[in-house]
């Protein structure tokens, strides 16, 4: 499956540090700010899939917005790997 090239209104705001299989949730290195009601996709291997941003939590804390170099933990809807891109649309 050729990888889906980011359209212009697409920005990479981070990537898939770790994931989390037990509780469906991936820890994602921001280089861009994240708000809750965002629209993600993710993009790596066989996966490519887009999911708003409904909850965020840094440090275990829930917030509502995350900046560049924040480590923020997110439920995801399908399974991702360390390495996979996050884009904002």
């Amino acid at each position: 499956m050729p990888t889906k090239k980011p359209t212009t209104k697409e920005k990479l705001v981070g990537k898939v540090s770790h994931y989390f299989s037990q509780i469906d949730v991936a820890a994602i290195n921001l280089t861009a700010p994240l708000a809750k009601g965002d629209t993600v996709r993710f993009e790596g291997g066989e996966t490519d899939f887009t999911q708003e941003v409904s909850s965020m939590q840094k440090e275990h804390e829930e917030v509502e917005k995350a900046k560049k170099g924040d480590e923020i933990g997110m439920k995801v809807e399908e399974k991702v790997r360390e390495g996979y891109r996050v884009y904002k649309q």
